[in-house]
């Protein structure tokens, strides 16, 4: 694929913004660009993605979801075993 080149004006403001963004994800200023054009003219909904996740990047994300404790995931647990005893057994596809 044939790549075209652009020359793009940005405030200093905007310009630190890309700058400090493709520094900490360890990538190119053209790569974040790319990047934020694809997001803003891809259409919405589901379908692939050509977004490069990093395995830092996921850890990052990773370290900030919540966590249940070891109560809670028994709790849930002894939930989801009775949720399964409560639903009627799923009839076989060919019936």
């Amino acid at each position: 694929m044939k790549e075209s080149h652009l020359t793009l004006r940005l405030s200093d403001a905007l310009a630190r913004a890309l700058e400090r963004s493709a520094r900490e994800r360890g990538v190119a200023k053209s790569h974040v660009a790319r990047e934020a054009v694809a997001r803003y003219l891809a259409p919405t909904g589901p379908g692939p993605s050509n977004v490069l996740v990093r395995g830092a990047d996921i850890l990052a994300r990773w370290s900030e979801l919540p966590r249940l404790t070891v109560a809670e995931a028994t709790d849930l647990a002894r939930e989801i075993r009775g949720a399964r005893k409560a639903l009627p057994p799923p009839k076989p596809p060919w019936d």
